[in-house]
């Protein structure tokens, strides 16, 4: 069961040797964390599949390709886009006219930083956060809104000027839009899910996440357990039943090449709400056949998994 389809920049420029685009490595690594439940796609895929579209960092849209785009967000979908994802062929301007956004160029300092605010910037604190890969300068069409702003450093590193830092300390000047919604597209200036391969900064998944909280209210699957612990909902059509896995098991690099998983720590008493279409009958623990308590919000079950021990099963049968 999925809600979320995930372009990959394989259909453009080819599988990569030794492992798959940082881009799509990024998107794949925050939603598995984040608990969404996503296809990985390309233009050809039935889009009205999804209720969220992802287009990660370098996703070149060609005159066709926009087009079903557009009408897809017309329809009533949702896009988040970044960095040069939107662009046409040549990279000159962006195709997508519901993305509500200019090409100016390319940004002029790098790094430079996002300053969080209001919704995107939820869970982080509002001070300056740094992105250490150059993104695009864009400029918001009539209609489109602003959601953070991007600060500049002091000065570019360059052999006139330098510091010894990963990055020129802010100066605190606004300089251009960072991210920017228009309806139900937003759109993000630096290239997050590269960065996120690179090196994991929290900030960029987090501003991601608030992209999709803004987008995508209420996901098929809502839980309070830690970033390591995996979901994925599976249906059983012929059964009237969901089967929901939960697995926590976390992989170390122990050695240069290789992660390993050697213990198992369990996980106890985690909160779970599976968004469902249907009236819920019974949930259970499986294989072991254990009933578990429920109730119904609306239209989400809920109910509390009292331990996961490396993988649990969890059937939730309807009627």
């Amino acid at each position: 069961m999925t809600e979320i389809g995930v372009f990959t920049p394989e259909e453009f420029y080819g599988a990569e040797i030794g492992g798959l685009p940082p881009a799509i490595m990024g998107a794949n690594r925050m939603l598995e964390e984040a608990g969404y439940q996503f296809d990985i796609i390309d233009s050809q895929s039935d889009f009205s599949r999804y209720r969220v579209l992802v287009l990660p960092d370098n996703i070149p849209v060609s005159e066709e390709f926009a087009e079903k785009l557009d009408k897809y967000v017309a329809d009533g979908g949702a896009i988040i886009a970044s960095f040069e994802s939107g662009l046409n062929e040549d990279k000159s301007a962006f195709s997508v006219k519901s993305f509500g956004i200019r090409l100016k160029g390319e940004a002029p300092y790098s790094p430079d930083f996002i300053l969080p605010q209001g919704e995107i910037g939820k869970g982080l604190p509002e001070t300056e956060h740094v992105m250490y890969m150059r993104g695009l300068e864009v400029e918001a069409e009539q209609g489109a809104e602003v959601l953070a702003y991007a600060v500049v450093p002091y000065f570019n590193r360059t052999w006139e000027h330098f510091c010894s830092h990963r990055h020129t300390p802010s100066s605190g000047k606004i300089g251009y839009p960072g991210v920017l919604k228009n309806g139900s597209v937003i759109y993000f200036m630096h290239p997050i899910f590269t960065q996120y391969n690179q090196n994991a900064p929290r900030w960029c998944k987090q501003l991601f996440v608030n992209a999709l909280n803004i987008l995508l209210p209420d996901p098929l699957i809502k839980h309070n357990g830690p970033s390591t612990m995996l979901v994925t909902l599976n249906e059983q059509e012929q059964q009237n039943r969901w089967v929901l896995h939960l697995l926590h098991y976390i992989p170390e690099r122990r050695s240069q090449e290789i992660d390993t998983i050697e213990d198992i720590i369990p996980l106890y008493n985690i909160k779970v709400s599976v968004k469902s279409p249907c009236k819920v009958k019974e949930v259970m623990c499986v294989p072991e056949g254990k009933p578990l308590d429920f109730n119904m919000n609306g239209d989400r079950v809920e109910f509390v998994v009292p331990k996961v021990n490396g993988h649990q099963m969890v059937a939730i049968i309807t009627h």
